[in-house]
C-alpha cells in the first residue's frame, strides 16, 4: 500500500461511506486518514466506525489515522412567530433577550455573552452570511442593527461575529462529552472548532493529556490574528475555508490559506486544506476544472493533506472523489515545477540540534540522490522535523508505537512502518535498509540516509545521521 505521492488525503465518513466495504475501498483509493464529524455522529456510531477502521488497518498492515472533528459552540437565533421573516435592506432589526417569537423587526438571541461583546460598527452575519447586519447600538439585553444585506431568516439560523471575540470556550458541554468518548475509543487526532485564541488549544490539550494530537481549525478572523501563538501550541492546523469564507470577505480566503500553509510549514506543524475541494463530485462523477486547480494549488504550496468533506461523506461518488484527489496529487508532484516551488518556500532550520540534523539529512539526500530518508522515531518528533524539510526522496518512518504511525499518517511524505525498536546502532542501520528494501523504496546497491536519536528511543533526541548501502539480501554496508 505504498502511496506514489507525498501529500496525504483525509476522507470524511458519513451516510455514503460508513460500511466496511466502502471504507476499505476508500483506503485502497488513497485515503490516509478518516475524519468523523461529531456534528452528525453519535458516540455509539463513532465507536463502530473506529472499530471498522482498526479492522481494515489490521487487514492491510498499514497505520491509518482517525480524526474526530468536534462541533464547537453553535450560536443561533431564536424562533419566529411564522417560522421565518423577511428583512429588507436598510431597515432596522433588533436581537434581544426577550424569548417571545420574532418577526421582521426583532428576534430572540439566546446568547447573553454576545450582548456584551459587540460594539457599534461591528458586523453580524446570519445564516452563513446570507444576511448581514451592522451594529448601531448594544446594551446588556439588546442589539440594534441596520440591515446591510437583507433576505429571508428562519428559525434557529446561525450567527457569526467576525469583529468580536466572545468569552466562550471552544469546548461546549457536548464537545467535552464527545472528546472523552473519542479518547476512550482510541482515536489519533482531535480537530477543535470555534478557535479564537491560543488558550482554546491549551484547554483541549490539558484534557487530552497526550492521548491524541490536537488540530486547530482556523475558521475565524480572531484565530487568524493570533495564528503564530496558536501554532506554537497546536499539533496541527486546518484551513477551514467554509466558515472562514463566511466571516472573512471571500477574496481574502486564498491569501489566508497561503499564509496558514507557509506559517505551519515553517513551524513544522502539519497543515490540512479543507472544504469544497471537489464539491461538484457530490453529484457528479467528475469535478470541475476549477476544483482540480484548487486542489493542485494546495499541493503546489506543500500542504500536508487535502480533505474531502461531503464529497466522501454524503456524495454519490465517494470512492471516485478520493481516487480523483489521489490522481491530482500524483500528477502535481510529478510536474517539473513542483520541486522548484517547494524548494523556494523552504524555511531555514530552527536553532536546535534536531532541526540542524533534519536539514543536513535533506541536503545530503538531495545532493547524493539517495533512495530514501529513514527515520527512527518513537514519538514522531524526528519524522515531523524531517518532513518539515520536504526532502526529494521519500521518508520512511520506523516506530515501535502504532499510535505514532497513525498520527504520522497525516504528515507530508511519511510512509510509516511499525516495528520493534532497534537493539543497537548496527541493528538500526541493518533494519532500516531491510525495511526500505521490503517496502519498495530502495533497491539493491542503492543508498539511504538514516536519521535517529541516540540513545535509541529517547523522544526528541534527533542527533545522528548514517548513510548505508542496501544489499540484495538485506545486508548493509555503512
Amino acid at each position: 500500500m505504498r502511496r506514489l505521492r507525498r501529500t496525504k488525503i483525509v476522507a470524511t465518513l458519513g451516510p455514503a461511506s460508513s460500511d466496511r466495504d466502502t471504507i476499505a475501498r476508500l483506503f485502497e483509493a488513497g485515503a490516509d486518514v478518516f475524519r468523523i464529524n461529531m456534528s452528525h455522529t453519535s458516540h455509539e456510531r463513532m465507536r463502530e466506525l473506529v472499530t471498522t477502521i482498526r479492522g481494515i488497518e489490521a487487514d492491510y498492515g498499514r497505520p491509518i489515522g482517525i480524526l474526530v472533528d468536534l462541533q464547537g459552540p453553535k450560536l443561533r437565533l431564536g424562533k419566529f412567530a411564522e417560522g421565518s421573516a423577511m428583512l429588507g435592506k436598510g431597515g432596522t432589526f433588533t436581537l434581544d433577550a426577550d424569548e417571545t417569537a420574532g418577526d421582521a423587526h426583532r428576534v430572540h438571541l439566546p446568547h447573553a455573552e454576545i450582548f456584551h461583546a459587540v460594539e457599534p460598527g461591528h458586523a453580524l452575519l446570519l445564516d452563513d452570511g446570507k444576511v448581514r447586519l451592522q451594529v448601531r447600538e448594544a446594551t446588556p439585553t439588546s442589539i440594534t442593527t441596520s440591515v446591510e444585506v437583507g433576505g429571508k431568516l428562519s428559525d434557529r439560523k446561525g450567527v457569526s461575529l467576525p469583529d468580536a471575540t466572545l468569552p466562550l470556550s471552544a469546548l461546549a458541554p457536548k464537545d467535552r462529552s464527545d472528546l472523552e468518548a473519542a479518547l476512550d475509543a482510541g482515536i489519533d487526532w482531535l480537530a477543535l472548532s470555534f478557535i479564537q485564541r491560543p488558550e482554546d488549544i491549551s484547554e483541549a490539550k490539558k484534557l487530552t493529556s497526550g492521548r491524541a494530537s490536537v488540530m486547530a481549525k482556523v475558521e475565524k478572523p480572531q484565530a487568524m490574528n493570533r495564528l503564530g501563538e496558536i501554532l506554537e501550541i497546536a499539533d496541527a492546523v486546518m484551513v477551514a475555508r467554509g466558515d472562514l469564507g463566511v466571516e472573512l470577505p471571500l477574496e481574502k480566503v486564498p491569501g489566508s490559506q497561503k499564509k496558514m500553509t507557509r506559517m505551519a510549514r515553517r513551524a513544522g506543524k502539519p497543515v490540512v486544506v479543507a472544504t469544497q475541494m471537489l464539491e461538484s463530485m457530490i453529484n457528479s462523477p467528475v469535478p470541475t476544472r476549477a476544483e482540480v486547480s484548487d486542489v493542485a494549488t494546495a499541493i503546489y504550496e506543500g500542504t500536508d493533506a487535502v480533505m474531502l468533506s461531503a464529497e466522501s461523506a454524503a456524495g454519490q461518488y465517494p470512492v471516485d472523489a478520493v481516487a480523483m484527489m489521489n490522481r491530482i496529487a500524483e500528477e502535481v508532484e510529478s510536474d517539473e515545477f513542483y520541486r522548484p516551488i517547494i524548494e523556494a518556500q523552504h524555511a531555514a532550520p530552527e536553532a536546535t540540534g534536531a532541526d540542524a540534523i533534519a536539514d543536513a539529512a535533506r541536503q545530503i539526500a538531495d545532493t547524493l540522490e539517495l533512495s530514501a530518508v529513514v527515520c527512527w522515531t518513537a514519538s514522531g518528533a524526528t519524522g515531523l522535523r524531517v518532513a518539515r524539510e520536504r526532502p526529494k526522496p521519500p521518508i520512511v518512518a520506523i516506530s515501535p508505537n502504532i499510535s505514532t504511525g497513525r498520527r504520522l499518517s497525516l504528515v507530508w511524505g511519511i510512509h510509516c512502518v511499525v516495528a520493534q525498536d532497534a537493539r543497537d546502532q548496527d541493528d538500526m542501520v541493518s533494519r532500516a535498509c531491510r525495511i526500505s528494501f521490503k517496502e519498495g523504496f530502495a533497491k539493491s546497491g542503492q543508498r539511504v540516509i538514516i536519521v535517529a536519536g541516540v540513545p535509541l528511543g529517547t523522544p526528541g533526541a534527533t542527533n545522528m545521521l548514517r548513510i548505508a548501502f542496501v544489499g540484495s539480501d538485506s545486508d548493509t554496508e555503512s
